[in-house]
């Protein structure tokens, strides 16, 4: 006999729970609407450190000058049951309670769920960075640098929902999406190469000084710059721009800057002051203008102009489709912590409490020990989606690899799946199964791998619906 619609539900709802509680992946938030009304909402806040605040670019410094404004630049969209934003910040990492910090407050000004606030950091490495336990670690265990300066960023955060608040009163109406994209030459190589002895490395970086691993083969990357953006009618209202690539050309120094991507998409706004412009990294973990880059500021506008045309490319094939729905989903996944040696929660606090530990390894500890104390406490990544139909917007977190973002667009081959990267940055590096089996072994990652891999495609599959 053929059960009816009640008892087929039934069975998929017993299902979905047997799945959440033996620690598996159940989407939530599904909704979606069927019918036109859609309206967006554009922000922008400055959320620029001062001189002498703290940043953290693989050792913590402290900032010296001031070159380039950051900023956060973002979407409200209304009409899909509760509004849904998307923010892209101009910090290195907002980490572990930090994010839950700003999307509560962001979804508060938007009156909105804060499962429902898409979150992202572009990633530039002279900016700031937020990790509210892992300072507090610091400072309990008289560690005398400082990982970020919670006052200021709780100035910045609100100075952002003050933005999120004005902007809804000021919304515009949505009737059709526009996909396109360019591609983007001589900016993205990958950390990966192959020395002359048959050897695997990941140690290409981003501003690479040996000419020798400059000029091996650019390794795996996705060259395309994705642009998806919001039409009324013929008229283009706002814009978001992705590339999968480490933002940085020259860093290190404490010059705070929003560096190419910022420099290009300030160019693309100049241009067309009335769409709102919005640029993310997508999974660039393992990504990077090493090969096309040696660190000097010289390179900095080659870099800018490149990725700029890709972003004139990507606008001028744009092609529009009507939007007559925008469906959400939101995915917890739990990336198991990572179990090798120098990782456990007592030798994290065995290095906090060393005072002759060196400065890094410290650190490190405290950004461990903030993620395995949230994760052992039961929190979730949440991997939002947003389905428009013809297009998909979906973030997943920290540095993953460009793998996951290849991955993320085949599970939807006939539509235009914009993958973000840079969310939750708890985890540090995620790489892909086949780079642990080649080696891969980074310290500044906090999860298990290649266990990771099984994870995060999962969590594509429930969060595109594939």
């Amino acid at each position: 006999m053929r059960a009816n619609s009640c008892d087929h539900s039934r069975r998929k709802a017993l299902k979905n729970i047997a799945t959440a509680l033996g620690g598996g992946i159940v989407a939530i938030n599904s909704v979606a609407k069927e019918t036109p009304g859609f309206r967006l909402s554009s922000f922008m806040a400055d959320v620029t450190p001062p001189v002498g605040n703290p940043l953290y670019n693989g050792s913590p410094e402290i900032a010296t000058a001031v070159v380039d404004r950051l900023e956060v630049h973002g979407l409200v969209l209304h009409g899909s049951d509760k509004p849904l934003v998307l923010a892209a910040v101009d910090w290195c990492e907002i980490r572990n309670e930090s994010y839950e910090r700003w999307r509560s407050v962001l979804a508060e000004a938007a009156h909105t769920d804060k499962q429902r606030v898409v979150l992202s950091c572009v990633h530039q490495h002279d900016a700031a960075y937020s990790d509210f336990v892992a300072q507090r670690l610091l400072k309990a265990n008289h560690v005398k640098e400082d990982l970020c300066d919670p006052r200021f960023d709780e100035q910045a955060l609100e100075g952002v929902a003050s933005a999120v608040r004005k902007c809804l009163a000021n919304s515009t109406p949505i009737t059709a999406i526009g996909t396109g994209q360019g591609k983007v030459e001589k900016v993205a190589s990958n950390r990966r190469y192959v020395t002359p002895d048959g050897k695997v490395s990941f140690e290409r970086v981003s501003a690479e000084h040996d000419p020798v691993v400059r000029d091996m083969p650019t390794g795996l990357i996705d060259p395309w710059l994705k642009t998806l953006s919001f039409w009324n009618g013929d008229k283009p209202v706002a814009a978001l721009s992705c590339y999968s690539t480490h933002p940085m050309s020259y860093y290190g120094k404490g010059q705070i800057s929003c560096d190419f991507p910022g420099l290009a998409r300030a160019r693309r706004q100049k241009e067309m002051p009335s769409v709102a412009q919005v640029y993310c990294s997508g999974c660039s973990g393992d990504t990077m203008a090493g090969k096309f880059n040696d660190g000097s500021p010289a390179n900095r506008p080659v870099l800018e102009e490149r990725l700029y045309q890709g972003m004139l490319t990507a606008w001028n094939s744009t092609e529009r489709h009507p939007l007559h729905r925008i469906s959400f989903r939101c995915v917890p996944m739990r990336l198991k912590p990572r179990a090798t040696p120098g990782y456990s929660i007592e030798e994290f606090r065995r290095t906090l409490a060393d005072s002759t530990a060196p400065r890094l390894d410290r650190f490190g500890a405290a950004l461990g020990l903030s993620w395995r104390e949230r994760y052992d406490a039961g929190h979730a990544i949440d991997v939002p989606a947003i389905d428009f139909g013809a297009a998909q917007i979906v973030l997943l977190p920290a540095e993953t690899f460009v793998q996951y973002q290849l991955w993320a667009q085949g599970l939807r081959p006939d539509s235009f799946v914009v993958t973000i990267g840079y969310g939750e940055c708890a985890p540090g590096y995620i790489p892909t199964a086949k780079d642990a089996a080649d080696g891969y072994h980074d310290h500044y990652s906090w999860i298990a791998f290649p266990e990771c891999e099984a994870t995060m495609r999962q969590a594509l599959k429930e969060a595109l619906a594939a």
